[in-house]
């Protein structure tokens, strides 16, 4: 959530930004700042009316003690007209206060300078690429043919137990599963991330607080009667951890990491595009959260940038990574990076990681402070990623290492923890 102080000091600085997103947001800051001004005036009318309460309420005490009754009792009738305009500027301020906050759930984050205007996916910036695609000297299959004739990924009776979107994964497919899973959470130990088992549902301040909610309503799965949210991300219980916290010390960073299960109901999403293990609505993934003071946020997303890129590499994958322009960025976002490595069979890039930055954003909303040197009370910044999301780094797997006589070779870094060198 923006701050209400860069607000009322940056706000063409900010309109600025959001164009980047193709969003003209002049309208909306301006009703914020009209909400603020009122909010402010009754504030100060309430802390005045409760100054003057508090002086009363010695006062009357005073005068008793001194016999002055007459004074005392215009004092007492004073202090009962001063609860009910207490009351009514009460009223007032959490009425604006809950005004504000809703106009300000429907502003995103603001991109930071790095990046580009856009409107779409086209406008994204490569930045870094390894590895070429790889050409076959025999006819490809795609992954959804080499899981039905390897037997390693069931796709009909995901269908017939849950529905589209569930797959069944058995035998070496299993294992496989696993040990991509078992290397992504070593790996990220190995690089200082401590490991969490993290629930899988989570209450609405909680999907608040990562910018979740009340965005994203139609992509999580809902419990109505708990009122509980099945997470699509261990983003949101890793990163909730710090909800109301006060850092003490100005000298903290936090790295997290966690394997879930996610849920995304994708609602809408059909055709070519969601085949075989291109979306699910169930799928497993290990994340990295970051929390860091805002002077190192720029070095925490090029040490996790370079994390994901370590992953991908030992994976014996070719792959990009794209800054994401402004339009193609998500809300809560500051900045961007997406991983794609190349599917082989199918001939084209497969998201299987974004690593951004949130700046105060999720803070803002999570009240997520630390003690700086200065003694101030400041927003920590946080950072997250895919390290990494599984179904698309299969598919990859198994499309670019297929061989002639029909294997699938299983890269070296996963070979101690599947216990086979092919499929």
């Amino acid at each position: 959530m923006l701050e209400i102080s860069r607000i009322r000091g940056e706000k063409e600085a900010i309109v600025e930004a959001l164009r980047k997103r193709n969003i003209e947001a002049g309208d909306t800051l301006d009703q914020v700042l009209t909400l603020d001004k009122n909010w402010r005036e009754k504030k100060l009318l309430l802390e005045k009316a409760q100054e003057e309460s508090n002086r009363i309420a010695k006062e009357v005490g005073l005068l008793f003690q001194q016999g002055k009754v007459e004074e005392g009792n215009q004092l007492k009738t004073r202090a009962v007209e001063l609860k009910g305009q207490e009351a009514q500027w009460k009223t007032e301020v959490d009425f604006f206060e809950k005004e504000i906050t809703a106009l300000l759930y429907l502003l995103p984050n603001t991109p930071v300078s790095e990046v580009v205007a856009g409107k779409s996916a086209e406008d994204n910036q490569e930045v870094f690429s390894h590895g070429s695609p790889r050409t076959f000297t025999f006819s490809a299959k795609p992954h959804w043919d080499l899981c039905k004739e390897k037997d390693i990924i069931d796709f009909e009776l995901g269908v017939k137990v849950s529905g589209p979107g569930f797959p069944f994964y058995k035998g070496k497919g299993a294992k496989l599963q696993r040990a991509l899973i078992s290397f992504f959470l070593d790996e990220a130990s190995a690089a200082g991330y401590e490991e969490y088992q993290a629930p899988l549902m989570v209450n609405e301040a909680s999907g608040i607080g990562t910018g979740q909610l009340p965005d994203k309503e139609g992509q999580m799965y809902h419990d109505a009667t708990d009122n509980l949210f099945l997470i699509p991300t261990a983003e949101v219980p890793l990163t909730n951890i710090f909800r109301d916290e006060l850092i003490q010390h100005p000298d903290f960073s936090f790295k997290l990491c966690g394997y879930t299960p996610c849920f995304r109901r994708e609602a809408g999403s059909y055709g070519k595009d969601v085949r075989g293990l291109n979306r699910l609505h169930q799928f497993d993934k290990v994340e990295i959260v970051r929390v860091e003071h805002p002077d190192h946020t720029a070095r925490a997303l090029e040490e996790m940038v370079e994390h994901v890129k370590g992953l991908l590499d030992k994976l014996e994958l070719p792959y990009r990574v794209l800054r994401l322009c402004g339009g193609d960025m998500g809300f809560a976002s500051a900045m961007t990076f997406d991983f794609e490595v190349y599917s082989a069979a199918q001939e084209k890039w497969l998201e299987v990681s974004s690593v951004s930055r949130f700046d105060t954003f999720q803070a803002n909303r999570l009240k997520l402070r630390f003690k700086d040197h200065d003694k101030k009370t400041k927003l920590c910044h946080t950072l997250n990623g895919s390290a990494l999301a599984l179904p698309r780094v299969m598919a990859a797997l198994l499309e670019n290492h297929q061989q002639a006589d029909g294997r699938v070779a299983v890269p070296k870094a996963l070979q101690a923890y599947t216990g086979f060198d092919y499929i």
